[in-house]
């Protein structure tokens, strides 16, 4: 799934790799409204939004080419498979194009690997075709887990794998895009989401394997603010995002 990256990553490339991400607990229709016209300003790949939002996203971005990405058992991932499969099929009815579902964490670190399969494979088939990531929240998973979690997002035909919710320790770092891009080959991608605030950053994750970037205050670089502007930059800084 990922092409082969060019020896100069533009601003531009790296536009259409980003779900442009609003999941905070305080998120308005007014602080949404201006996520989906950020997104249609710079031709984003998505808006990542929590379930409740979805159709009112649908809306914002009808005509346009850019996605709308839900969450799915967000951000502990303690819901059982049947539940993040209905969540899923409501979402699609909503609008949903893509679907961020966060695997069962426990259940993984106690090597319950059935149960992961269950709720990946649930949500990939409720999904229909749908593009499906799956959240690992690296920053609890040890390195034998984390390919174990790659494995079977890839064996239940998952479209991608995903480092963390944001809500987590930490978020993506380069080692962890270098892994898991190691473990499932060119077949899935590989979403980076956490922590990624600069161009620089996200470029760090693509060359490392990433092919797609969850973040909400990485915008500010693509209004090209050095501190000349410093109300939007306050305006976009201050949003609690992840």
């Amino acid at each position: 799934m990922s092409k082969k990256i060019p020896g100069r990553i533009r601003k531009e490339d790296i536009a259409g790799m980003i779900d442009h991400t609003i999941l905070g607990p305080t998120a308005t229709k007014a602080n949404i409204k201006k996520i989906c016209e950020e997104a249609k300003r710079f031709n984003f790949c998505s808006v990542c939004v929590n379930p409740a939002h979805v159709k009112f996203v649908k809306n914002e971005l009808a005509g346009t080419n850019i996605k709308v990405c839900t969450v799915i058992g967000f951000p502990l991932g303690a819901t059982t498979p049947k539940e993040k499969a209905e969540d899923t099929k409501l979402a699609i009815q909503d609008g949903a194009d893509e679907i961020d579902m966060v695997m069962n964490i426990g259940a993984m670190i106690e090597g319950d690997y059935d149960t992961i399969r269950k709720e990946v494979s649930a949500v990939v088939k409720a999904g229909h075709g749908r593009i499906v990531k799956v959240i690992l929240e690296t920053a609890y998973l040890n390195d034998g887990q984390k390919r174990v979690a790659c494995r079977i997002a890839k064996e239940c035909k998952a479209s991608f794998v995903k480092t963390s919710t944001g809500f987590g320790p930490h978020g993506a770092t380069v080692h962890d895009i270098k892994l898991m891009r190691d473990i499932v080959g060119m077949k899935l991608g590989v979403k980076a989401s956490g922590g990624i605030h600069t161009l620089k950053n996200a470029r760090k994750m693509i060359r490392a394997g990433a092919d797609r970037i969850g973040a909400s205050s990485l915008v500010k670089e693509f209004y090209g603010i050095s501190i000349q502007d410093q109300t939007l930059q306050k305006n976009i800084l201050k949003r609690k995002v992840y």
